[in-house]
C-alpha cells in the first residue's frame, strides 16, 4: 500500500454552517497559492537521465503556468545549454487515455500529471522514445520528431529494445513489437478478456513496485513475457461516481484471503517464435516479484511465496525455460516478512550484489561462487544501491549511516583493512541520487527544511561538476515573498510506549507570543513504509498551516521504514495497535509543552493515516480535540492480498487479528468531532471502506461530518480541489473551536 501523503489529500464539508467572514483563513500564505502555478518549490524536474554516452542530461520540466504539465528538456554538457526537446502541448493530441492507462498512472502515482511523464534513451544516444497522449514518438537531438504510432488505443509500457532495433508495447492485452520505423505486430495470442500478456498484475503494480510485465534480453534475441490469468480474482463492482454521471466498473481486485491472478512466464523471440514456458515451480499461488537478464545470458526470476516469508532466486535457461534455485532468501525473524527491493545488480564476473535484512538491518552483500560476502554492516540502513562493479571501491549507494533523518550518498572504501562507507554528500541535507550505466557520474538531489530541492551532477568523489537546478531561494524564486514568515523546523525524540525505543518527531511553530498557547495540527501516516520525519523539504503546505496560527507536528511510530527489522516488526498481525500506543505518546508529549493548548490538538491522516485517525479516536476519547480521516481502510479484508497479508497474514487463518485491527467494531465509540473524506471513484481504498463506516455511525446515531469527492480516486488533488480541501478542513477545525489564540 503505497499510500498518498498529506499534500495530495482531500477535504470536508463542515457543519454547522459557518459565517461567510470565516470561510477563508487569513494567512500570509494561502492554500490557493500553495497549489497554484508556478510551484513554490521552484523548478522541480522529474525523470532525470544521462544519455548513454554521458554527454546529455535530460529531465522532465514542469511549466511556470501549469505545474502539472511536463515537457522534455536536454542539457548539453559540452555547450552548457538547455534545450526543449519535446513540447508536450504542441506535439500532443489531447486524446483521452484508455482506462487501462489511467489505472496504470494511478498505480505509478502520476495520475494528476499531464504531458510527458516518462521517456527512454535509445542505446546509440541519438534519440529518445516519448509516450504522449497514448501514442509513441521518437525525438532526435536535432529537433526532429517521428511519430511511431497513431491509434485510438493506448500503447502501454512502451520500450526501445536494448540495441535500439525494436520498439515494443502492450495494446489490447497483447504484446506488440516491430522494428523502429516499421509497423508493429502482436507477438502473443489474443485470448479471452481475463488473459493479459506483457502487463504486471494489479498487486505487482500497486504493492511490488513492478509496473512492467515483459523484459528484453540485452542482445534483443529473446523477450521474457508475463501471461496473467485474472479469472480466479474476485470482482469488485466499483461505482466511479462523477459530478454528472456514474460509471460502473467490474474491477478484478484480489482482497485479502482471496485468490490471486495466475501468473506465468514465457520466453520468446522478438517475433513471438520459439516460445517456451518458464518453470516457476508446481505451486501457482506465488508472486513473480522480479525478472532480470544477467551478463551470463540467463534470465533470473525472484519467486516469492504467498506468505512473503521466502524468496527464491531462480536461474532460468532462456532456450528451454528450465530453472533451478540459485539461492533462497528468508525473512529475518519468524514473525516478519521479506521487503522487496530493486537494490541488487548482476556483475560481469557472474556475481550478484544483493540487499538483505538478514541481520536485522538492510545491507549489501555479494553472492559469488555459491558464497556470501558482506559489504556493509551496522545499525543503519542502506536504502538504495546506485551502482556496483567487481571492484568494491566502485560500489555506490544511499544510506542513513550518519543519522536517520538524513539520506546520504556513499562510496565503499577500505579503512584499516575493512570495507568502510565513505560519505560523498554534505550533512545538513537529505539526498536522493542515480548514476549512469557506467557508474561514472552521479546525479544528486538534495534538500532540507529551509531549502527546496537542488540537483547537480557530481563525479565519483562527490565533487559537484555542474548544477542541474540550483533552485536558490533568491529574490526571483516563487517562495521568496513568503520567506519572512518561514519558520525552521525543530526535531527531537521521545520514548515509544515500550519506554525504551526512541521515536523521532518534527515540529514547525508559528511566531509565538509569550504567555499564549497554540493549537496543533498533528499530521500522521503511522503505517509501514513511509518515513515521515526527515530533514528534507516538505513543501509550502506546512508553512501555510503555520501561517494560519497552528503548530505542525509529526511523529514516526514503530512500524515505519528505515529503522530496521526490530522497529518494523511490532506491526506483524497487529496493525492498529502499536501505532496507536506510540502516537498517544506524541499527544501526551505535546500536552507537556507550555506553548501548546492541550485542548486543541487535531489529528489528520490520509489512507493508512485515515485508518489510524479512526483507531486513535476510538482508543483515546478526549485525547484529541478533533480528527480528520481521509480515504481510510476500515476493514483489512477489503484491501489487497500482497500488502495486507504481508503484515496481517491470511484472514482465513487468523481472523481474530483482522477483527482486532478493524475500525468498524468500535466505530460508535468515537465521541470527538470527526471529519470523514473519500474520493468517490477510489480504486485503491475502495469507497466501501467509508460507506460501511458511514452506515455504522448513522445507525449508532453518532454525529460526524463528511466530504465526498465525485470523480476523484485515491488521489484527491488539483489546483482548485486541493485548496478546497485544506480550506474546508480548517473551517471544520474552527467550527469546533480548534483555533489560534486571539
Amino acid at each position: 500500500m503505497r499510500f498518498i501523503l498529506a499534500t495530495a489529500a482531500a477535504a470536508v464539508l463542515a457543519t454547522p454552517a459557518i459565517a461567510e467572514s470565516e470561510m477563508n483563513i487569513d494567512t500570509d500564505l494561502s492554500f490557493e497559492r500553495v497549489f497554484a502555478s508556478p510551484s513554490l518549490n521552484g523548478a522541480s524536474p522529474r525523470g532525470a537521465k544521462l544519455s548513454p554516452d554521458g554527454r546529455y542530461l535530460t529531465v522532465l520540466r514542469n511549466r511556470d503556468d501549469d505545474l502539472e504539465r511536463y515537457d522534455l528538456w536536454g542539457y548539453d554538457r559540452e555547450t552548457s545549454k538547455w534545450t526543449m526537446l519535446v513540447d508536450s502541448e504542441k506535439l500532443g493530441s489531447g486524446r483521452e487515455l484508455s482506462e487501462d492507462e489511467k489505472m496504470q498512472r494511478e498505480r505509478a502515482r502520476v495520475g494528476n500529471l499531464k504531458g510527458i511523464i516518462t521517456y527512454q534513451w535509445s542505446s546509440d544516444g541519438k534519440g529518445v522514445l516519448v509516450p504522449l497522449d497514448g501514442d509513441l514518438y521518437l525525438a532526435q537531438l536535432d529537433g526532429t520528431v517521428t511519430r511511431l504510432t497513431d491509434t485510438e488505443e493506448s500503447e502501454l509500457n512502451p520500450k526501445l529494445s536494448p540495441t535500439g532495433k525494436y520498439v515494443s508495447f502492450v495494446r489490447d492485452r497483447q504484446l506488440w513489437t516491430g522494428q523502429v520505423g516499421k509497423e508493429a505486430k502482436p507477438i502473443t495470442p489474443k485470448e479471452e478478456d481475463t488473459i493479459r500478456w506483457g502487463e504486471a498484475e494489479f498487486v505487482a503494480q500497486e504493492e511490488m513496485g513492478r509496473l512492467t510485465g515483459y523484459w528484453w534480453s540485452p542482445d534483443d534475441s529473446r523477450i521474457a513475457v508475463q501471461r496473467t490469468d485474472e479469472s480466479p480474482v474476485g470482482i469488485v463492482t466499483r461505482a466511479a461516481i462523477g459530478a454528472t454521471g456514474t460509471k460502473v466498473f467490474d474491477q478484478r481486485y484480489p482482497v485479502a484471503g482471496s485468490d490471486n491472478a495466475i501468473v506465468e512466464l514465457f520466453v520468446m523471440d522478438p517475433n513471438g517464435g520459439n516460445r517456451v514456458k518458464v518453470d516457476l515451480g508446481e505451486e501457482t499461488d506465488i508472486y513473480l516479484a522480479r525478472a532480470d537478464w544477467a551478463p551470463d545470458g540467463n534470465l533470473y526470476v525472484q519467486r516469492q511465496n504467498r506468505e512473503q516469508t521466502v524468496l527464491d532466486m531462480l536461474k532460468v535457461d532462456p532456450a528451454t525455460g528450465e530453472s533451478e534455485i540459485w539461492f533462497t532468501e528468508k525473512a529475518a525473524t519468524e514473525n516478519y516478512w521479506i521487503n522487496l527491493s530493486y537494490d541488487y545488480k548482476f556483475l560481469e564476473d557472474g556475481s550478484l550484489v544483493w540487499w538483505s535484512e538478514r541481520d536485522g538491518h538492510g545491507h549489501l552483500y555479494t553472492f559469488k561462487d555459491g558464497e556470501w560476502f558482506r559489504n556493509t554492516e551496522g545499525k543503519w540502513q542502506v536504502t538504495k544501491l546506485l551502482s556496483a562493479k567487481e571492484e568494491y571501491s566502485q560500489m555506490f549507494f544511499i544510506g542513513n549511516k550518519d543519522g536517520v533523518l538524513e539520506q546520504h550518498v556513499y562510496r565503499l572504501g577500505v579503512k584499516d583493512g575493512k570495507l568502510e562507507p565513505v560519505r560523498l554528500t554534505q550533512t545538513g541535507y537529505t539526498h536522493s541520487a542515480s548514476m549512469d550505466a557506467e557508474g561514472k557520474t552521479l546525479l544528486i538531489t538534495r534538500s532540507n527544511h529551509n531549502q527546496p530541492p537542488q540537483s547537480y551532477i557530481a563525479d565519483t568523489q562527490g565533487k559537484r561538476l555542474a548544477w542541474v537546478e540550483e533552485n536558490a531561494v533568491d529574490a526571483d524564486h516563487p517562495y521568496a515573498p513568503y520567506l519572512a514568515s518561514h519558520e525552521p523546523a525543530k526535531f527531537g525524540t521521545i520514548k515509544a510506549a515500550d519506554g525504551t525505543t526512541d521515536l523521532h518527531w518534527k515540529m514547525v511553530t508559528p511566531k509565538m507570543e509569550a504567555g499564549k498557547t497554540y493549537p496543533v495540527f498533528y499530521y500522521h501516516y503511522s503505517g509501514p513504509g513511509p518515513q515521515v520525519v526527515t530533514n528534507g523539504w516538505d513543501g509550502a503546505l506546512q508553512q501555510a498551516v503555520v501561517d494560519a496560527g497552528y503548530i505542525w507536528f509529526e511523529l514516526d511510530n514503530r512500524g515505519s521504514a528505515n529503522r530496521g527489522v526490530a522497529f518494523e516488526q511490532p506491526l506483524y498481525r497487529a496493525m492498529g495497535g502499536v501505532e496507536v500506543d506510540d502516537q498517544r505518546e506524541g499527544a501526551k508529549f505535546l500536552k507537556t509543552l507550555d506553548y501548546v493548548d492541550p485542548d486543541k490538538i487535531a489529528l489528520y491522516g490520509w489512507s493508512y493515516g485515515g485508518y489510524m485517525t479512526l483507531k486513535q479516536m476510538q482508543a483515546d476519547p478526549g485525547l484529541f480535540a478533533a480528527g480528520i480521516s481521509g480515504a481510510p481502510v476500515t476493514r483489512w479484508e477489503l484491501y489487497d492480498t500482497h500488502y495486507t497479508e504481508r503484515f496481517m497474514g491470511d484472514p482465513r487463518k487468523v481472523p481474530e487479528a483482522y477483527e482486532k485491527a478493524s475500525a468498524i467494531p468500535n466505530a460508535t465509540k468515537i465521541s470527538d468531532p470527526l471529519l470523514l473524506i473519500h474520493g468517490m471513484a477510489d480504486d485503491n481504498v475502495v469507497f466501501e471502506n467509508s460507506s460501511e463506516l458511514i452506515s455504522v455511525l448513522q445507525e449508532g446515531n453518532v454525529p460526524f461530518e463528511m466530504m465526498l469527492y465525485p470523480g476523484y480516486t485515491h488521489r484527491v488533488a488539483g489546483e482548485n480541489i486541493s485548496p478546497h480541501l485544506w480550506n474546508t478542513m480548517f473551517r471544520f477545525l474552527r467550527a469546533h473551536g480548534v483555533t489560534p489564540p486571539e
